[in-house]
């Protein structure tokens, strides 16, 4: 059961790099997984996620205090209105209602958690 919680951490901790790099894709919900996967596998890894001076804080608040901070619930809803737009030119009706729906969806629960 170990080697699969590394396999999937390992998975998880290559979509957050996607993340980071690409604008529309989340990074921090990626690492908390892969923090759940190494905290079962690896706590080296785990510990090296946790003290990321970029990732780390915003995982640590989340795994702490299920808190999001405002900086970053602004990154996220604007990302997400962001796709909204680029999808309404790029593939018009009836997509855009798609990442309407979701940015009204994941951004409201985004904008109602702690800070």
């Amino acid at each position: 059961m170990r080697h699969l919680y590394l396999a999937l951490g390992l998975i998880a901790v290559a979509l957050g790099a996607i993340g980071a790099a690409l604008p529309l894709m989340p990074t921090v919900p990626f690492l908390l997984l892969a923090v759940y996967f190494f905290a079962r596998s690896n706590p080296a890894w785990e510990k090296k996620i946790l003290d990321h001076p970029s990732w780390g804080p915003q995982v640590r608040d989340w795994t702490e205090r299920r808190a999001i901070s405002r900086r970053a619930k602004t990154m996220a809803i604007g990302a997400m209105a962001t796709g909204a737009v680029v999808t309404y030119f790029t593939l018009g009706e009836p997509w855009y209602f798609i990442s309407i729906a979701v940015l009204v969806i994941c951004g409201s629960w985004i904008a109602t958690r702690n800070e």
